[in-house]
């Protein structure tokens, strides 16, 4: 088996609401319709897609040129694939100097998440993926995992509070730390999109780039329509949920798996070093996807009773599925 690295996870959150032809389209491709526009393409190695309501279809053409070039500006920061992108060099060399005002910020937001959840929120996990994804590539028929010593050893090396960051200077503190904002990056990046796109007039807006958020609702005066896959990947609804005005996240280690089980997957347990096995997926609405985004993967691993104080602290909601049947919990 090869593991797979071309994606960051897959797609847990889809529209519910048929607004326009499913016919698939190249990227940058608009859609004719009254007052809609939908574009779909790529976002981090993730399928993309935004709608805007909006009557004039020149001006939104004009300002999806905009997302795509921001788009690609965020990705020559954040991605893990690409070897010059700012991140690949930080883990490279250690340090950073003069870090784009964005990876600060969002090593700042993902501080702010690892310090509430007690450490369950860690952007430095990356040598757990590089043990597991070795491992993996060498033995793809394993059903044992890494070696525990080995395991304990990229353990040393994970430790939120041992990456500094500054306006001037980002540093790893422990020789061997690696950075992946993959937690957390796709919210960010959405929810620069979406402030994108308020900020150039347009009130109602769904953002789908691996988290969505809404501005407004349907120029119909309806709310937007999501809904959270089924892990089976039958492409099944388990839950559908309005959304105007907040922003969705789903994690879950169906997304990336390292064994057709699913047992080992992309999501680890910062505390352990392994993929957690309490919940099937985790779903988070917040006011921002890029919260929503970096609590639903801490809550992956965490117990209910935690899920529930931190949800009550922060006001965000959240939907857990636990098992192989349709059971919700909504907190």
């Amino acid at each position: 088996m090869t593991v797979p690295v071309s994606v960051y996870r897959r797609r847990f959150i889809t529209i519910t609401a048929s607004l326009l032809a499913t016919s698939a389209v190249s990227p940058s491709a608009l859609l004719a319709a009254p007052d809609v526009v939908r574009w779909r393409g790529v976002a981090m190695g993730a399928e993309a897609e935004l709608i805007l309501a909006h009557p004039d279809r020149d001006k939104a053409g004009r300002v999806l040129v905009s997302v795509e070039n921001e788009i690609l500006r965020l990705e020559k920061i954040f991605s893990l694939f690409d070897p010059a992108s700012r991140i690949s060099r930080l883990n490279r060399d250690g340090v950073l100097d003069a870090p784009p005002v964005d990876l600060v910020r969002c090593l700042d937001d993902a501080d702010r998440i690892s310090r509430i959840t007690k450490g369950r929120f860690d952007v430095t996990v990356q040598p757990l993926w590089d043990v597991y994804a070795d491992h993996f590539q060498r033995f793809p028929d394993d059903d044992k995992g890494p070696d525990k010593a080995v395991i304990h050893r990229a353990l040393q090396k994970v430790d939120y509070k041992s990456v500094q960051f500054a306006p001037e200077r980002v540093a790893l503190m422990k020789p061997g730390m690696k950075v992946t904002l993959n937690g957390i990056a796709q919210g960010y990046i959405t929810d620069r999109v979406a402030e994108l796109l308020k900020s150039s007039g347009f009130e109602n807006v769904l953002v789908n780039l691996g988290e969505t958020r809404a501005l407004g609702g349907h120029r119909d005066g309806k709310d937007w329509q999501v809904g959270i896959k089924s892990p089976d990947g039958s492409g099944r609804l388990i839950e559908k949920l309005p959304l105007r005005n907040k922003a969705i996240a789903t994690s879950g280690g169906y997304g990336t798996r390292f064994t057709k089980d699913g047992v080992f997957n992309h999501l680890f347990d910062p505390l352990n070093g392994h993929s957690p096995t309490r919940w099937t997926s985790i779903s988070v609405i917040a006011d921002d996807a890029t919260r929503a985004d970096a609590l639903s993967t801490a809550f992956y691993s965490s117990p209910e009773s935690f899920i529930k104080k931190i949800a009550r602290q922060l006001n965000v909601a959240v939907v857990a599925r636990h098992g192989s049947k349709d059971i919700l919990v909504h907190i």
